[in-house]
C-alpha cells in the first residue's frame, strides 16, 4: 500500500457541510489571489505514462485529479489520477513557504491540481514525485465518492457515470479498454483494404431491419423522418456506386425494450465485401474477434466473474468456432420430430418447454423463440449458426430449395454477436420478398428507392454486423449492457 492509499476514513459529515466547507476554501483562494479554476498547464507525462517509464531523478510535470490525500503534518503524500492511472506526489509541508501553504491547505480530494518536480522511489517501492511547485486547476466544490466503497448504488453508477469513473478504477479501465477495442477495429480493417463511410442517421424509410424506430420530424422540409435502426440499404447502395470494401462503425436507434442485453441505442460495426459471401465473412468475424482478446484479454479464455470475483463461467475462443445447423440445434431441445409436427402443437411443445409466446406470432416467430430461449442463452462458446429459415432474413440469398438462407448468426455468450449474410442482389426477388413477408409481429419497411439502386447492378457481397457493445461486453466480461455504455438510457426520476 503507498502512503497515500493509507488514508483513513473522514469523520462523517453530511454533504451539505462538505460543499459549504470547500465553498470557504474556494473563497479563501480567491483572497490568496488564486484562480480556483486554472489556465492551461503544460505536461511532460501523464499519470500512466509516468509510472509506465519510471526512472528516478527525472524531471517532470504532470497533471490530475487528487484521488488520495495522507497530510501528516511535516510531509503529504497523494495520489493525482486520470482515467488512464495515477502516480504519487510528495510535498514536504512544513518546508513551504507561507504563501504556498496557505494555498496547499485549500486543497481536497477531488481537486485538479499539477505538479512539477523531481522523480524518486519511496522506502516502500513506490514511483513518486517530489514536488516543487503544485498549481490549483479546478476545485472541486463537490465531494467525491467515499474512498473505500465508491459508488455502491449501480443505478448510481450508470445516472452519475463521472462519479463511478472517478472512483471505479474497474469501470474506467473497461471505458478506456472499449475506446482501444474500437480504435483496433478500425485499425484491422483499414489493414485489410477497407475504407469507413458515413450514412445518414435520418432516415425517410426506416430499414435494413426489423425494428420499430423513433420518430420525427424535420419542420423546414416539413416531412417525418425515423432514427435509422440500420445503416445496411445505405452501404448496400455504396457497393452499387462501386465500394468493394467498406465499413462503417455507427449508432442505430431502436424504439424497443431495455434489459440487460439491449440499449435503445447502441453501437454497430456493419462491412461489406464485393465478390465474398457468409463463409468469407464469418472466417473475417472469427480472426477480428480473436485479434482483439489476444490484443486486450490475454488470450483466448475469457473468464466471466461475479460480483465476488469468482469465476461463473470461462468463454473458449479457440479457433475453429462451431458451425451448427439451425434445425438440427432447435430439434436438440425440441425434439426430433419439431418440425414434422403442426403450428398448433407446436404452441403446444413450447408450453412445456417454458417457452412464452404472444398470440399474434406466426409460425417461423414461434420456432425463433425457442431458438433464442432455448439455444440462444444456453450457448456460451462461440458458434455460428447456419441455414437459418428464410422468413426471418429477407436480404439474404436463398439456398438451393427456397427453405433457408445463406447466413450465420454468430453466439457468444448466450446472445446475438453477430449475424452475416450472402447478400440478396437481385432486385426482383428482393422487392418481391420484402413484399411478401410473411407478417407476424416484426417485419421490415420496403424501401423502393433501395430496389431501383439494385436493379443498376450490386455486385455478390458478403456482409456482416457486430454489436460492438455485446461484443465488449463478452471481451471484458460485463454482466450488462450498462457496464459498457457510458451513458446508458435510464427512466427519468420523479
Amino acid at each position: 500500500m503507498s502512503e497515500a492509499e493509507a488514508t483513513p476514513q473522514e469523520p462523517q459529515s453530511t454533504e451539505a457541510e462538505l460543499i459549504a466547507v470547500r465553498r470557504g476554501k474556494l473563497a479563501k483562494l480567491r483572497d490568496l489571489g488564486v484562480d480556483p479554476f486554472g489556465q492551461a498547464f503544460e505536461t511532460t507525462h501523464t499519470p500512466a505514462e509516468l509510472r509506465a517509464s519510471f526512472e528516478e531523478g527525472q524531471q517532470v510535470k504532470v497533471a490530475g485529479r487528487i484521488t488520495g490525500l495522507r497530510n501528516m503534518g511535516k510531509s503529504c503524500f497523494f495520489h493525482i489520477a486520470d482515467v488512464l492511472g495515477n502516480i504519487q506526489g510528495f510535498i514536504a509541508v512544513k518546508k513551504l513557504p507561507e504563501d504556498q501553504l496557505a494555498i496547499f491547505e485549500c486543497l481536497d480530494r477531488g481537486d485538479w491540481l499539477g505538479i512539477e518536480g523531481e522523480t524518486f522511489m519511496t522506502r516502500t517501492g513506490e514511483p513518486t514525485v517530489k514536488v516543487e511547485n503544485f498549481t490549483i486547476l479546478s476545485k472541486a466544490l463537490r465531494p467525491m465518492p467515499d474512498k473505500w466503497h465508491g459508488v455502491a448504488d449501480r443505478e448510481l453508477k450508470y445516472r452519475k457515470r463521472h462519479l463511478d469513473l472517478m472512483s471505479n478504477e474497474e469501470s474506467a479501465a473497461i471505458f478506456v479498454t472499449r475506446s482501444q477495442m474500437v480504435a483496433a477495429i478500425r485499425d484491422f480493417f483499414h489493414a485489410r483494404g477497407y475504407l469507413e463511410v458515413e450514412t445518414p442517421m435520418l432516415q425517410s424509410v426506416a430499414g435494413g431491419a426489423a425494428a420499430r424506430p423513433f420518430e420525427t420530424h424535420h419542420n423546414a422540409l416539413g416531412m417525418p423522418l425515423t432514427m435509422r435502426i440500420a445503416p445496411e440499404l445505405f452501404l448496400k447502395r455504396l457497393l452499387v456506386g462501386g465500394f468493394t470494401k467498406l465499413f462503417e462503425l455507427n449508432r442505430n436507434f431502436r424504439n424497443e425494450g431495455i434489459s440487460r442485453r439491449h440499449n435503445p441505442e447502441f453501437t454497430m460495426l456493419e462491412a461489406y465485401q464485393a465478390f465474398a459471401d457468409f463463409e468469407i465473412m464469418a472466417e473475417l468475424v472469427e480472426e477480428m474477434t480473436c485479434f482483439l482478446a489476444e490484443k486486450f484479454c490475454g488470450g483466448l479464455q475469457i473468464e466471466h466473474k461475479d460480483e465476488n470475483g469468482e469465476v461463473l463461467r470461462t468463454i473458449n475462443l479457440a479457433r475453429p468456432w462451431k458451425r451448427a445447423n439451425y434445425h438440427d440445434l432447435v430439434k436438440g431441445v425440441a425434439g426430433e420430430d419439431f418440425f414434422d409436427i403442426t403450428p398448433e402443437q407446436r404452441r403446444a411443445k413450447c408450453d412445456e418447454l417454458g417457452v412464452q409466446l404472444s398470440e399474434n406470432m406466426e409460425d417461423y416467430e414461434v420456432i425463433q423463440q425457442v431458438f433464442e430461449k432455448k439455444v440462444e442463452e444456453h450457448t456460451f462458446d462461440p458458434c455460428f449458426v447456419t441455414r437459418v429459415p428464410s422468413e426471418l432474413i429477407p436480404l439474404a440469398k436463398v439456398t438451393p430449395g427456397g427453405k433457408t438462407v445463406e447466413v450465420y448468426e454468430l453466439i457468444i455468450n448466450g446472445q446475438e454477436i453477430s449475424p452475416g449474410y450472402s447478400e440478396l442482389n437481385d432486385p426482383d426477388v428482393q422487392k418481391a420478398r420484402l413484399e411478401h413477408q410473411a407478417g407476424g409481429e416484426e417485419e421490415q419497411k420496403i424501401d423502393y428507392d433501395f430496389i431501383e439502386t439494385l436493379e443498376h447492378g450490386m455486385p455478390p457481397a458478403g456482409g456482416i454486423g457486430i454489436g460492438i457493445d455485446r461484443l465488449i461486453m463478452m471481451l471484458t466480461g460485463a454482466p450488462t449492457i450498462r457496464d459498457v455504455v457510458l451513458f446508458p438510457l435510464l427512466k427519468k426520476k420523479e
